[in-house]
């Protein structure tokens, strides 16, 4: 019989694990302390635990992370990841290298379900959505890869895949990233990207603690956003902005980040500018203006930067806060909206 994999358990869980097992609570409370702050895989290692009790331990279960398959280095220090997890399927992670604060960009699901017609997930299509320790294991393999510094990071679920379609997963990952006892992350440095799921949205209205929202907008007409977002077409955009604004009505420091990829001659005129100002009217925001990076095979290209800079200056004058995403790993394509990794004849192959 395949031994389990504790890897995603909660301290909770693995409490009453121990208790199952006829040992203490506090042994659970200490071998959720091995994984999740001391980073300990092995069951030799774990030695602040008894000898039986890891004995037991290794004949039942096993930790096991997402596997490094490839890692690809950018020229702006930038680095993509492709893991594998235990069936085979792959999934790819994004390190990136600021001056102040490192940030994780992770994946939820393998593949995307959404279809946005600018990003290359979505020619994957959606094969499953990873587990609690598929996400947080992203996180801990590029922590053994000597790249990040423990609770001093950024993460945001922004790779591959719609987080809110995988609610409870990625709900339960951010809680085992910010729990103080074990990897102690701030619920601040954690972001949650979405297409704009509206119920689940809804749904986070009555969460005690949430990660930060970033809401992928991308048009200011139903018509366009229809077109490269078909998500609209199940929650469009009043929908969408209508629960927004009721987002963060309790907690006036917080403010929703909305992103919006300027596509060239299709969403990126002052008159989309002026919408899109009008539109965030009443609601706590600032925008991510990002630059489409090319995907060969997609139907889009990346604005002049004159044009670019044109619609953030129309933004700010009405009173908006916009920046500029900078683009990072392009020459891995490792940049928004570039991850993929797709089957062919049954054989892996990461784009």
């Amino acid at each position: 019989m395949k031994r389990k994999n504790l890897l995603g358990l909660s301290r909770q869980e693995l409490v009453a694990l121990a208790v199952e097992m006829g040992e203490r609570p506090f042994r659970g409370k200490q071998l959720y302390h091995q994984i999740y702050r001391r980073r300990i895989f092995k069951w030799t290692e774990m030695t602040d635990l008894p000898v039986a009790f890891r004995e037991r331990l290794a004949r039942d279960f096993r930790v096991t992370l997402p596997s490094v398959a490839n890692r690809q280095d950018s020229s702006d220090g930038s680095v993509k990841f492709l893991m594998e997890l235990e069936d085979g399927l792959r999934i790819e992670s994004v390190y990136i290298p600021e001056p102040s604060r490192d940030t994780l960009c992770i994946s939820s699901q393998v593949g995307c379900g959404v279809g946005c017609t600018f990003c290359m997930t979505a020619r994957m299509g959606l094969l499953r959505n990873l587990k609690p320790g598929e996400i947080v294991g992203q996180v801990l393999g590029v922590i053994q890869e000597k790249l990040l510094t423990p609770g001093v990071f950024n993460v945001v679920f922004m790779g591959m895949g719609e987080p809110l379609y995988n609610y409870r997963n990625v709900m339960r990952a951010f809680q085992l990233l910010t729990d103080p006892e074990g990897m102690n992350l701030s619920r601040r440095k954690i972001t949650i990207s979405t297409s704009g799921v509206a119920p689940v949205l809804e749904k986070m209205l009555g969460e005690e603690f949430t990660p930060n929202l970033a809401i992928s907008l991308n048009a200011t007409t139903g018509e366009l956003r229809d077109r490269i977002m078909p998500i609209n077409r199940k929650w469009n955009i009043e929908d969408l902005l209508n629960v927004c604004g009721r987002l963060y009505r309790d907690d006036p420091r917080r403010r929703l980040t909305f992103e919006y990829v300027l596509l060239k001659n299709e969403n990126d005129s002052d008159r989309d500018a002026v919408r899109l100002a009008n539109l965030l009217k009443g609601i706590p925001a600032k925008v991510n203006v990002l630059p489409y990076n090319p995907n060969s095979g997609l139907p889009h290209s990346r604005p002049d930067p004159e044009r670019v800079q044109r619609f953030c200056r129309i933004l700010t004058e009405r009173q908006v806060a916009v920046f500029v995403r900078k683009t990072r790993g392009d020459d891995i394509s490792a940049a928004c909206g570039q991850l993929a990794w797709l089957r062919s004849e049954g054989v892996g192959i990461a784009t």
